[in-house]
C-alpha cells in the first residue's frame, strides 16, 4: 500500500486548497477526485453561473446600449447554445488550472471514488486506510491524516422528484439544450435567485416560488424586499410565503400547483421546474459508520479545527455544519492543515462571513442583520445610503441599489454591512476586515475614501448614521 502524510477526498474549493497547503508545508499528499478535478464550485456552480450571468449582463447593455449614445443596428438577441459553450469552456479552463495546481505541488491525483476504513493490517502500523474504487479495481492507501471533503449536491424533494428533463436542478440548468419559453423556480436562495435573473435575462418567462415569506431570507429585509422589487421589475413573478405542493411532468408542459398561506390554490404551466431548495451533503458511503464517526443532522461533527472523533480524521466543507460556500470551504482547510502542521491557526468566525448573490443588482453582506440585533436585544444605530445619491452610479446608468450599516449603539462597534447594487460583491471584502478587527463608525468617518467611487457610499451611510452626511 502506498503511504501518505495526507489524503483528502474532494478536489473542491475545500478539498484542494487543503491539498496545496498541505504540500506547501511540507506534506506529501493525494487527492481522491471521482469528477472533475475543482469539484461542484469550478465546474457547476460558482463558476459557470457566474459565466452565464455575464451573459446575461452583456445582453442588457446591448439591449439598452442607446441609454449610453451608443447606436446598435437591427435586434440584439441570445445566441443560447453559444452562451452555455462559453460557460462550459471557462469550467473546463478552470478545472485544468486546478490540475496545474496540483501537478505544480507534487500532488497526486487518484482517480475514483474514495472511502475511509481501518487498517488492520498489522504490518503497517498507520492506522489510516483510503480505498479508492473503480470501475475495474480497488486500490487501498494508507495516510496519517485524511481530510474529508466530499461537498454536496442538489437537494431533491420527496413529492417532486428530479427527472433531469424538465424538472431539473442546478447541474441540468447549466446545460440546457435550448432556452426554454418559461420556467418556474423553487426557492430564492443565492441559487435559485441567480438562475431566475440568468433566464429572465436571456428572456424566459420565470416564476419564483419561495416558502418563506422574503426572497434571500437569510439576509436583511430591507435588501430582500429591494430585490423582490427589482425582480418584478424585471419582469419576474414572485410569489412568497407560498410552496409547490405537485408537479405534473408527463405533458409538453408540466402543470404546477402551488399553495399560498391562506391556503389558496394556483395552478401554473411553464416549459421547465428548476428545484433550488437546498443541497444535501455527500457523505453516504465515505466510510462514516464503519469507523463511527459522528453525524448530526446530515452533517459530520467537527471542533473548531475540524477533527472527527476518529483520530486523524477532519472534515471541511458542505458536510460540516456552517455556511456551505466555497470560500468558507476554502479557509477551514487553510485552518485545518495549518493546525495538523502544528502552525498556530485560529478558528473562524463564524459571525463574520460575507455572503453573495450574483443577480442584478448584485447582494453582498457580512455580520447581523437588524432583525438579528433585535432578536438578540442588541440596541443599535443605522445607516444607509441609496445609489440615487451616488455619482459613480449616476455616471455609469445603473442606480438601483443601496447601502446599510449597522453600529452598536454603546461601543459604536460596526458589527452589519449590507448592500445591493452593481458591483457590491467587490466591495464587501473591505467591511469583513473592518468587522474582524472591531472598526467602529468614527473609525470610517476618519478614512478617506475616494471619489467617484461605489464604495464611498459605504462611507456615506456611516455618517447618515452619525447624522453628517453630505450627500443626501
Amino acid at each position: 500500500m502506498k503511504q501518505f502524510d495526507l489524503i483528502v477526498i474532494g478536489s473542491g474549493p475545500g478539498g484542494y486548497v487543503a491539498a496545496i497547503r498541505a504540500s506547501q508545508l511540507g506534506m506529501n499528499v493525494a487527492v481522491v477526485e471521482r469528477a472533475e478535478l475543482g469539484g461542484i464550485c469550478l465546474n457547476w456552480g460558482c463558476i459557470p453561473t457566474k459565466a452565464l450571468l455575464k451573459s446575461a449582463q452583456v445582453l442588457h447593455y446591448a439591449q439598452h446600449a442607446a441609454d449610453y449614445g451608443i447606436k446598435i443596428e437591427g435586434c440584439v438577441t441570445p445566441d443560447f447554445d453559444a452562451v452555455i459553450i462559453r460557460s462550459r469552456t471557462i469550467s473546463d479552463m478552470m478545472s485544468k488550472g486546478v490540475q496545474f495546481l496540483l501537478k505544480k505541488n507534487n500532488i497526486t491525483v487518484i482517480e475514483g471514488f474514495g472511502r475511509i476504513e481501518k487498517n488492520t493490517t498489522q504490518a503497517e502500523p498507520i492506522p489510516n486506510l483510503v480505498v479508492v474504487s473503480t470501475s475495474s479495481e480497488e486500490v487501498r492507501y494508507t495516510a496519517h491524516h485524511i481530510i474529508l471533503a466530499t461537498g454536496a449536491r442538489s437537494r431533491q424533494l420527496p413529492h417532486i422528484p428530479q427527472n433531469g428533463k424538465n424538472i431539473i436542478g442546478y447541474r441540468e440548468a447549466l446545460t440546457l439544450p435550448q432556452l426554454p419559453k418559461s420556467m418556474l423556480v423553487m426557492g430564492s436562495g443565492a441559487i435559485g435567485s441567480e438562475f431566475a435573473y440568468f433566464y429572465a435575462g436571456m428572456g424566459t418567462q420565470v416564476t419564483i416560488v419561495e416558502y418563506l415569506p422574503r426572497l434571500v431570507p437569510i439576509e436583511d429585509e430591507e435588501i430582500s424586499s429591494h430585490l423582490g422589487r427589482a425582480f418584478r421589475k424585471k419582469g419576474i413573478k414572485v410569489m412568497t410565503s407560498a410552496s409547490v405542493e405537485k408537479v405534473d411532468s408527463s405533458g409538453e408542459m408540466c402543470k404546477v400547483i402551488i399553495k399560498d398561506s391562506k391556503e389558496k390554490i394556483t395552478e401554473l404551466e411553464c416549459e421547465i421546474v428548476l428545484s433550488a431548495v437546498g443541497i444535501t451533503t455527500n457523505i453516504e458511503g465515505i466510510g462514516l459508520e464503519d469507523l463511527g464517526i459522528e453525524i448530526d443532522k446530515g452533517k459530520v461533527v467537527v471542533d473548531n479545527f475540524y477533527r472527527t472523533n476518529c483520530k486523524g480524521i477532519y472534515a471541511i466543507g458542505d458536510i460540516v455544519h456552517g455556511p456551505a460556500l466555497a470560500h468558507v470551504a476554502s479557509h477551514e482547510a487553510i485552518v485545518c492543515v495549518e493546525k495538523i502542521t502544528g502552525l498556530d491557526a485560529h478558528p473562524i468566525n463564524y459571525k463574520l462571513i460575507p455572503g453573495c448573490t450574483y443577480t442584478s443588482p448584485e447582494i453582498a453582506s457580512v455580520g447581523m442583520t437588524e432583525q438579528d440585533c433585535v432578536s438578540e436585544g442588541i440596541e443599535v444605530f443605522i445607516g444607509k445610503f441609496p445609489f440615487t445619491a451616488s455619482g459613480k452610479a449616476t455616471a455609469s446608468g445603473n442606480r438601483d441599489g443601496m447601502v446599510k450599516v449597522i453600529f452598536n449603539k454603546h461601543t459604536h462597534e460596526w458589527i452589519g454591512c449590507h448592500l445591493i447594487g452593481d458591483h457590491v460583491t467587490e466591495m464587501i471584502s473591505g467591511a469583513v476586515i473592518a468587522m474582524n478587527h472591531k472598526i467602529t463608525g468614527m473609525d470610517i468617518l476618519h478614512s478617506v475614501h475616494p471619489h467617484p467611487t461605489l464604495s464611498e457610499a459605504i462611507m456615506e451611510a456611516t455618517a447618515a448614521a452619525y447624522g453628517a452626511v453630505i450627500h443626501l
